[in-house]
């Protein structure tokens, strides 16, 4: 292999996110991965699997009816060997792969998708599983035959399609979806169809998982054939960075998720790859909840936009694999409009913006009118690379325009209550990965994560703001038929999010993880979720 050649290839997989480190490489059967975790899971219900360490678990003990190519983003078979939709996106019918089973035996055939998709599309209130996020309008399936199910919508869903490729649509057997939330976070629980399946847990500490010898139904268009290549697999929670990269570069373990950016050159440096996947979704961003007396006008959230400096942010604290946010989502999702021009820095206009708004400049620096402080909070997202580090730069800049910032510790007991209270918590730390542009619907929609807390949303204590026009704009990108008026729409929603001053973007997260060099073959599902189906440890 000529150098030049090998250049191109590993420029062309780096940009691709799924750099797959020597795939002409020859895998090796046998050996249990060692697979290091920042965090411990939560819960397993599939839909709840954007938590990445949820998502990470997920993406090897569930298939889906379909594979989305993190390449092309183009939507292939899977579970499901081929569907079709009507015009207006109301029906969508699915054939079934024959002969594909759970880990319990029983057959992952029509009635169980038909059941999967009936719970992940209406939830089930008794066992107080939710709705998924990634699936709107949904209705009911019906059964056509024991291989094709068919699923109705009360309006037109483009994004349904996409959706079941996402890890919130993890396929699991019946007796799964007969336990309550509250037993899913026990991953023994999830019964799935997966190349692996979950052999043992020390909860919040350690889950193992093992090879299902008789897995045979991977994405039509992957090359792995049959099983995977690894035995197992130990997924060690180990909250330390630094534990975590020096147990990696001292060959104590083979993968690494949520490399620090300051350890980065490090690896790199013995020859240890750093895999920087792709969100493709919300950016890193901070949210502003406007039922908030100190930032429900507009001018007040406008001067803190301008007076935030992304691009200190981002050179302070990160490494290229960072890129600094030009608009509300990715430069690589669908429907991204650079809206940099929206974003700029200028602490001169912050200021002015700040006056007009009739907050002054009090003897201690921090502005005041009516006698209150423009003093606010903000919890850390213990989720998000380097978050405490980034809001504290934050805070450091918008002092320099009067304003104090508290940012809280993210594990402190009243972190989760306090941030459903827009009274106690002005600002949020929000961040969403998803390939399709229901992401933005996903984030801001009151009955999703509902990141403005309006009313109508997940805490309705104290609301009374609501954005008729936002949640407007949001519904209609979920059923909007015609491809490039959708995409469209993700514009005009992404432009109407920084006119309101409602959030403001710092940078677009990946998901970073580091390899020993004799591990090979590792993918990553479209928005950054490892697969260790391919993968292999070469001796060493």
């Amino acid at each position: 292999m000529s150098k030049h050649f090998h250049l191109q290839a590993l420029s062309l997989a780096l940009l691709t996110g799924i750099f797959s480190a020597h795939a002409a490489d020859t895998p090796v059967k046998g050996g249990t991965l060692v697979y290091l975790e920042q965090q411990p899971h939560t819960n397993l219900y599939p839909p709840a699997g954007g938590f990445y360490p949820n998502g990470g678990i997920l993406n090897q003990i569930t298939d889906k009816l379909t594979w989305q190519n993190p390449k092309t983003l183009q939507v292939e078979p899977w579970v499901a060997e081929s569907w079709s939709s009507n015009a207006d996106k109301t029906e969508y019918t699915f054939k079934i792969r024959p002969g594909v089973t759970f880990s319990d035996g029983t057959p992952l055939d029509a009635n169980a998708v038909a059941k999967n998709f009936d719970t992940y599309g209406l939830g089930n209130k008794a066992l107080r599983l939710p709705v998924s996020e990634v699936i709107n309008n949904y209705d009911h399936s019906e059964v056509v035959d024991p291989l094709t199910v068919k699923f109705y919508f009360k309006k037109p869903s483009p994004g349904f399609l996409q959706g079941t490729a996402t890890i919130g649509s993890g396929l699991v057997s019946l007796s799964t979806l007969q336990r309550s939330f509250d037993q899913l976070g026990d991953a023994r629980h999830i019964i799935g169809s997966g190349p692996f399946v979950v052999s043992d847990e020390k909860l919040g500490r350690e889950v193992d998982l093992t090879a299902r010898k008789d897995y045979q139904w991977g994405p039509k268009n992957i090359a792995q054939p049959g099983p995977a290549n690894l035995d197992g697999i130990k997924i060690i929670v180990t909250p330390e960075d630094s534990v975590r990269i020096g147990a990696l570069l001292a060959g104590q373990a083979d993968f690494i998720r949520q490399v620090q950016a300051y350890d980065e050159k490090q690896a790199q440096q013995q020859n240890f790859p750093i895999y920087a996947a792709p969100t493709r979704g919300v950016n890193d961003s901070i949210s502003f909840r406007p039922d908030n007396a100190l930032v429900s006008d507009l001018k007040v959230r406008q001067a803190l936009l301008h007076a935030t400096n992304a691009q200190q942010v981002v050179q302070t604290l990160f490494s290229p694999n960072y890129p600094q946010a030009t608009s509300v989502i990715a430069n690589s999702a669908a429907g991204y409009v650079n809206l940099a021009d929206k974003l700029k820095y200028d602490p001169t206009l912050a200021k002015q913006l700040l006056d007009e708004a009739g907050w002054k400049v009090g003897s201690d620096g921090i502005r005041e009118k009516e006698g209150k402080k423009l003093a606010l909070a903000i919890y850390e997202s213990l989720p998000q690379p380097q978050n405490k580090e980034v809001l504290q730069l934050v805070a450091q800049q918008w002092r320099q325009v009067g304003v104090a910032l508290a940012v809280k510790a993210g594990d402190a007991g009243s972190a989760t209550l306090d941030n459903l209270d827009p009274l106690k918590t002005p600002l949020n730390v929000t961040e969403v990965g998803r390939a399709d542009p229901d992401v933005i619907k996903s984030s801001f929609y009151p009955t999703n994560r509902n990141a403005l807390l309006q009313k109508g949303g997940s805490s309705d204590k104290v609301q009374s703001f609501r954005d008729d026009k936002l949640n407007a704009l949001l519904v209609d990108i979920s059923a909007e038929v015609d491809p490039a008026k959708r995409l469209a729409l993700t514009g005009d929603v992404q432009r109407y999010l920084l006119d309101q001053a409602y959030v403001i973007p710092i940078f677009e997260e990946p998901q970073v993880f580091a390899g020993a060099p004799w591990f090979k073959g590792v993918s990553f599902e479209a928005v950054g979720r490892p697969s260790f189906y391919g993968a292999w440890l070469e001796k060493h």
